[in-house]
């Protein structure tokens, strides 16, 4: 049998005619220069080209499932510790005999108002510190302040909780907005990496058609969110695993309770103020805390070494070279846009609807009838359900725009509804299902909500200059009001569902007459982004002078040559 020839011929090997190729050229030591360093003769480079492309695709999928991975891990570990902590310090004994009049409850509280009422102050800040650390960096430098609040509680005093807490507050609203901005720059450039081809022909890049990017940001919005929203569900497992075998049940827990549901007042009334038979050792809780401390710096790793870059080097000149003042003031600019303006009701209820699930509908309905132990499965029931519908916003890829945010309102309109009649009866276990079905359908209406409006604003504002504006902005409003319902949390369950209920009722017909106006074709006014002024090095040592008509004339390789921005200059 013949043996086969190699795939690669070698520089300077004689050819089936000796030292003379099929063509006549001659081979080996004889042969021209262009035959032994030219291009390989089966070389496709259209192949090449679609085999590149779809390694940078592979890469974009891979930044967002980082991305969300780490978010579930961030806010699991968070959720987990926070929930474990205020259990712990809630039972009287454990607070005597641990830390005997260390004035816990006030170091609790003042922990509370610092996560709950820094975050009204991050209009100010948040956009500056994501122009200068960039995206990728603001949401690493945030996942680990978060893992920073959880090393604290090694040492539980008031001059490491609180301070912590004040930090995680101010991380918040920089964590989310950095978060959204990266899932929408990740399905822009998705759809670039796609659509590679339409090019001009001068192998610049055209400008793709407004809401081209509209499918991809839906499917990785979904794709966040149901990963989100599964932290609800690992928060408890440290409940599950840990803390369910120390808590007494709800005879004792719910001893003196008379009123549940929509005839309670203020969270949980009544309730006993010993929860725990017996005191977690103090070794077992430096386990728990431990692996929640492992897990938070597992976070850290994936957003730093998995998540790419949203913006390439030059790009992230251009962002910051706007000047640092009209960062500042363009947030503030932006109300004038009428889409915004119609938007903030639905922004304040995602904030309403979200703490209501974590305290309305789980403590004041569920703890407050079927006792403390089965809190955890509650949140699991929302956790599930709101992770699963999370996908159902897929349906936008074939319904018109407004049909998931409205279903999700709808949603939770009915169920506001009938939480508004419904006191169950504490101690009784025979309705318990009941709960279980409205923390689901509750976890439904919240997927809904959120991921139909966060790929609403990746789709109206695309610009790559006003993201983290927007972004900052939605995230403020949803911080001002979970400060709202921190403030009032003592209010009567049945103003806090009225609140709920004509919160909803506005956003549902704010956002539709928003709808109404954007068919009619009202342009809305935008305010306008400054051009990037490059005032570094470069213009100092002579290297980059400015043009008259805006270009920049560039030095390479001993020639001048104009491009008509410096994004155009490839790192």
């Amino acid at each position: 049998m013949e043996a086969e020839p190699p795939l690669y011929p070698m520089a300077g090997a004689a050819g089936p005619q000796g030292d003379e190729d099929r063509l006549g050229v001659p081979d080996g030591p004889e042969a021209p220069l262009d035959e032994l360093v030219g291009a390989y003769p089966n070389y496709n480079e259209e192949e090449e080209e679609r085999r590149y492309y779809r390694r940078k695709r592979l890469g974009v999928l891979k930044n967002v499932l980082a991305a969300s991975a780490g978010g579930m891990l961030t806010y699991g570990v968070y959720l987990g510790l926070l929930q474990m902590q205020l259990i712990l310090h809630y039972d009287e004994t454990y607070r005597e005999v641990k830390y005997g009049n260390m004035g816990l409850p006030d170091i609790d509280s003042k922990m509370l108002m610092g996560i709950n009422v820094t975050p009204i102050a991050a209009l100010l800040y948040t956009p500056v510190l994501i122009r200068f650390f960039g995206t990728k960096w603001m949401m690493f430098l945030a996942v680990g302040i978060y893992a920073l609040f959880v090393s604290t509680n090694y040492w539980e005093r008031y001059y490491t909780l609180v301070p912590s807490a004040v930090a995680l507050g101010m991380a918040i609203v920089p964590l989310w907005a950095s978060t959204g901005n990266y899932i929408t720059r990740m399905a822009q450039k998705y759809h670039e990496y796609s659509h590679y081809k339409e090019q001009d022909g001068q192998g610049l890049k055209q400008r793709p058609p407004r809401g081209s990017h509209a499918p991809y940001l839906l499917v990785f919005q979904a794709i966040f969110y149901s990963f989100f929203h599964l932290s609800f569900a690992c928060a408890q497992l440290p409940m599950i695993y840990f803390l369910n075998h120390y808590l007494y049940d709800l005879n004792h827990t719910l001893y003196n309770v008379q009123s549940c549901g929509t005839n309670s007042h203020g969270i949980l009334s009544g309730f006993n103020k010993t929860v725990l038979r017996t005191l977690p050792r103090s070794g077992n809780l430096i386990v728990v805390e431990s692996v929640l401390m492992a897990v938070a710096f597992l976070a850290m790793l994936l957003v730093l070494g998995l998540c790419g870059a949203a913006y390439r080097p030059t790009e992230e000149i251009d962002l910051r070279s706007v000047g640092w003042g009209n960062i500042f003031q363009l947030p503030f600019k932006h109300v004038r846009d009428y889409r915004l303006r119609h938007l903030v009701p639905f922004f304040i209820y995602s904030g309403f609807e979200v703490l209501f699930a974590c305290t309305g509908i789980a403590l004041g309905y569920g703890v407050c009838s079927v006792g403390l132990e089965r809190l955890a499965y509650l949140l699991v029931a929302y956790s599930l359900g709101a992770s699963a519908a999370s996908l159902l916003g897929l349906l936008g890829l074939w319904l018109p725009r407004p049909v998931p945010l409205v279903a999700g309102a709808g949603v939770h309109l009915l169920l506001t509804f009938v939480l508004f009649f419904w006191a169950p009866v504490p101690r009784v276990l025979q309705h318990s299902w009941i709960l279980y079905v409205a923390a689901a359908l509750w976890g439904v209406g919240s997927a809904l909500n959120k991921t139909g409006l966060s790929t609403l604003l990746g789709i109206l504002y695309e610009d790559k200059e006003r993201q983290d504006f927007i972004f900052t902005i939605y995230h403020w409003w949803q911080a001002v009001a979970i400060f709202t319902v921190y403030l009032g949390s003592s209010l009567p369950m049945k103003a806090k569902l009225a609140v709920l209920l004509v919160t909803l009722v506005a956003a549902a017909v704010s956002y539709l007459r928003m709808e109404q106006k954007l068919r009619r074709g009202v342009a809305p006014r935008q305010p306008r982004i400054p051009r990037p002024q490059h005032k570094g090095p470069l213009l100092s040592h002579g290297w980059v002078t400015p043009c008259p008509v805006g270009a920049l004339e560039v030095v390479v390789g001993g020639q001048v040559r104009s491009v008509t921005t410096l994004s155009r200059l490839q790192p």
